[in-house]
């Protein structure tokens, strides 16, 4: 087994996380001078784009040693706009360091992502106890009640001792006689617990001040878990981040689960010209191949993009989905100010969205949308546009990204038997779910009716089908049920059924009627008490609700559920209602209904499955861009 950490570094927008990745560089010898995000000097802060703005926008992978421990240090975004890149970062790790101020505390971002890592071995470093109104006891009270009751102060003996007789029989006895376990064996038993998410140890400090970070260092090589072995030679890796390299060409950043990869090693028509490990400036040395547990850069993939695998799909441990943090909520239309730049404009964004699967790019009347999370994405979007792709784009107004639902359960026939050679005959139920369900597909018809190989393409065209709804908007929270249906032995083509499921499915969503569902921003505001009044108005009129409400330390501390559509500038408005002393963090709690005279619908990407013989023409490759474009 390698004496290898592979860690994420995460926490809330301004809990300190870059500043502590900085001086764990700085503790292991990567770095001689602490940088600072906000002055564009961090270390991990690698594109002029970060260090122009800064802010951090893209994960970094830094390799430290630590009293002979390699250390692969995975630094993350705090802001919520760039939740996607802070999954990918989730794909590579195997422990996480989450990092939460004793000021701030608990956050929702906090608890996103605490979800999202579930199942990992963690730390908890408690950052910020140089600020005024920290209390630390108050923010690991707070995680114990809102994350998990697993959280265990590695810095007091009696405090592991208590924690470990919580969950051993021989250990209780020892502690009911008073007795104090030897450090190396609590510390032995904490690890134990940490491997399985049993335990998280906690680890105090200030990251500004230089203090804890020995300490926190001291816990990722004790008690988090090395990679584990693999399975033999079997390959399966997988790329979570992509860099433009304008030497080499696209760059690859892979983390090895099984197996190997070398130099010269083909991947199908592909080829790795080169494998360099990660650095923290510039190009590291090649290093010619890579192993299970290791993360390295493959060139000569062409255009590879993040959230390939390598290799075996099924021997990537099950992790965190694409959107697991947050979805885009945001539709934006994107042109270039040159108007004959506008394939230029397509081709980079398709390039952007090969780096980033949650930045998706639809055509709406032959013009490029894009979806993002937020307008500090939108401002980097640009960014990139111009200075590393030199297109001036414009950006229209942002509109929220609804969903729709089914009203009522109701039922979609579709009969496609012409033009021939052609046979698919489906019927479907549909019915409503409550929210937050998903989309759940089941079949009850025999093998006789439709054979399984045809139900199969069914469910695999499900997707194509709940795209858009009859509101224009992405479908969800619906059972559909095929209860009914034919193939024929002589003219079924293999993708008829393919074909038919959007048809079947919308006419059952146009009889059973759809319903508008606004994305819901859980929302947590800390105001001056003075300033709590008009606050609580501007929550009314934009539709939100007030859930909880206290006072803490001389400010007023609202839990709120507000719409996504009312509150797009709500962060620029609180500052000047609050003389710039208000903060607020949000993160999507889910979709609730709304009335159609509050939201809006969406125009169709492509051809209206219920303009039935345009749809099929389309389905046939007989009109421009088809079907199955998504």
């Amino acid at each position: 087994m390698k004496n290898l950490r592979n860690i994420g570094v995460f926490a809330h927008v301004d809990a300190g996380k870059t500043t502590l990745t900085e001086r764990m560089l700085q503790h292991c010898g990567a770095i001689r001078t602490v940088g600072f995000v906000d002055a564009g000097t961090a270390h991990t802060d690698r594109m002029d784009i970060e260090r122009r703005r800064g802010i951090s926008v893209y994960s970094t992978c830094v390799p430290v040693n630590w009293k002979g421990t390699r250390i692969n240090i995975i630094d993350t975004p705090g802001h919520i706009d760039f939740s996607a890149e802070v999954e990918r970062s989730m794909w590579a790790l195997d422990c996480a360091v989450m990092v939460v101020s004793a000021a701030e505390g608990i956050q929702p971002q906090t608890e996103a992502l605490f979800a999202a890592l579930k199942g990992r071995p963690m730390a908890l470093f408690i950052n910020k106890l140089d600020r005024e109104g920290a209390d630390p006891e108050g923010v690991l009270a707070a995680a114990r009640e809102t994350l998990a009751d697993i959280f265990v102060d590695v810095s007091d003996a009696g405090a592991m001792m208590e924690f470990i007789a919580e969950r051993d029989e021989k250990a209780l006895d020892d502690y009911l006689m008073g007795e104090i376990w030897p450090r190396e064996r609590l510390d032995t038993e904490i690890a134990r617990l940490a491997a399985s998410a049993g335990a998280i140890p906690v680890v105090r400090g200030s990251a500004l001040k230089d203090s804890g970070v020995e300490e926190l260092l001291d816990a990722v090589v004790k008690y988090l878990p090395p990679p584990p072995e693999g399975a033999g030679d079997r390959l399966s890796a997988e790329v979570f981040h992509i860099e433009n390299d304008r030497a080499m060409g696209r760059a690859a950043f892979v983390r090895m689960f099984s197996g190997a990869l070398h130099t010269r090693d083909s991947l199908g028509e592909r080829k790795i010209t080169q494998i360099r490990d990660v650095a923290l400036e510039g190009r590291a040395g090649d290093i010619g191949s890579l192993s299970a547990g290791d993360i390295g850069v493959l060139y000569g993939l062409g255009d590879v993009k993040a959230g390939d695998v390598l290799g075996e799909n099924e021997l990537v441990p099950g992790g965190v989905q694409p959107g697991a943090l947050r979805q885009p909520l945001l539709l934006v239309k994107v042109e270039p100010e040159e108007v004959d730049r506008l394939d230029a404009l397509r081709r980079a964004l398709n390039e952007l969205s090969a780096e980033d699967p949650l930045l998706s790019v639809d055509e709406y009347q032959r013009t490029p949308h894009v979806r993002v999370m937020g307008a500090i994405q939108l401002e980097i979007l640009g960014d990139a546009l111009e200075n590393r792709f030199g297109i001036k784009a414009r950006f229209g107004p942002p509109n929220v990204i609804y969903r729709e639902t089914i009203t009522r359960p109701a039922e979609g026939f579709y009969a496609y038997t012409m033009p021939k050679p052609c046979w698919a005959v489906i019927k479907f139920t549909i019915e409503p779910l409550p929210r937050g369900s998903g989309v759940v597909f089941e079949s009850v018809v025999p093998s006789r009716d439709i054979m399984p190989r045809y139900q199969h393409q069914v469910e695999q065209a499900i997707p194509l089908a709940v795209r858009q709804g009859i509101l224009g908007w992405q479908v969800d929270d619906v059972k559909i049920t095929l209860i009914d249906g034919s193939h024929h032995l002589v003219h079924t083509h293999p993708l008829d059924f393919i074909v038919a499921t959007p048809v079947a499915f919308l006419d059952g969503l146009r009889r059973g009627g759809s319903t508008l569902l606004e994305p819901i921003l859980d929302m947590r505001i800390t105001v001056p008490e003075e300033c709590a009044g008009r606050v609580m108005g501007e929550i009314i009129a934009m539709r939100g609700e007030t859930r909880d409400s206290k006072p803490v330390r001389g400010m007023i501390r609202m839990e709120c559920d507000v719409p996504v559509a009312t509150s797009v500038d709500f962060g620029q408005r609180l500052a000047p209602i609050t003389g710039g002393r208000g903060a607020m963090s949000a993160a999507l709690k889910g979709y609730r209904e709304c009335p159609l005279e509050l939201g809006k619908t969406c125009e169709r990407r492509g051809v209206d499955p219920l303009d039935t013989a345009k749809y099929i023409l389309a389905a046939r490759s007989a009109l421009e861009g088809g079907i199955f474009d998504l």
